[in-house]
């Protein structure tokens, strides 16, 4: 029996990619320590690499009695904390169970895949719309304490910005609302740069907006600016 993955291709429609990848288990496994080793580590290539193995238990084809026997190996070559490979997993589970939401709203690997491991808490004490609006708004630190809380921050807690359904926040007050009746394609694209100008001015950046002339050319020039964006950061730290 084959099965696919194609661990430098999860950028969008995770979860298709998951469910077409064609690979030995042996490549799928090799595959996952690799970008674990790796320089450029994709949290979400690995968890939905591990979730497959667990799901259609293909850690037997490798040789392990279960899960945790595969993670404990897998660990130990990596050279990896245990504890961060079974959060990898939860994230992979989360993930796939929450797929159709997460690709609604726009969920993307910028949007820090480690909060996944902490939306199940967070929909178990808060209204579903406020807790994807804070998995995109919050960053990890802020979207852990918030589930982990039942639902609830201290003002000091509060992010800076965020977003309710179609409107924007800053520091608690109202600063732009969307049209209800815009086009979801639309109303993403907006939402999306929304998100990229609070993020700059959340740490005191800027944003610069540029045209591209479609997808293939957007999958072409992200990676080379977030290479950019790691030299610049780094010539200045």
């Amino acid at each position: 029996m084959r099965y696919t993955i194609h661990m430098n291709t999860l950028k969008t429609k995770l979860l298709s990619l998951y469910d077409t990848w064609e690979v030995e288990p042996e490549k799928l496994d090799r595959d996952i320590r690799d970008t674990i080793r790796g320089v450029g580590l994709s949290i979400l290539s690995i968890a939905l690499g591990l979730a497959k193995i667990k799901r259609e238990k293909l850690f037997t084809a490798l040789g392990f009695k279960n899960i945790t026997a595969y993670i404990e190996d897998l660990a130990k070559s990596t050279k990896n904390d245990r504890g961060n490979i079974f959060s990898w997993l939860k994230i992979g589970e989360t993930y796939i169970k929450y797929h159709d939401d997460l690709e609604k709203i726009g969920f993307t690997e910028g949007d820090s895949p480690s909060k996944l491991a902490y939306l199940e808490k967070a929909l178990a004490h808060a209204p579903k719309e406020e807790v994807y609006d804070k998995l995109l708004t919050m960053t990890y630190r802020k979207f852990k304490a918030f589930a982990k809380s039942g639902g609830q921050l201290n003002k000091e807690e509060e992010p800076l910005w965020e977003i309710r359904g179609n409107i924007l926040y800053i520091k608690g007050q109202r600063a732009i609302i969307l049209k209800k009746d815009l086009e979801e394609q639309v109303n993403n694209m907006l939402l999306g740069a929304i998100r990229a100008a609070c993020r700059a001015l959340e740490k005191k950046g800027v944003i610069a907006v540029v045209h591209l002339k479609n997808q293939r050319d957007m999958r072409l020039f992200i990676p080379r600016a977030r290479k950019l964006r790691a030299r610049i950061e780094a010539d200045f730290t």
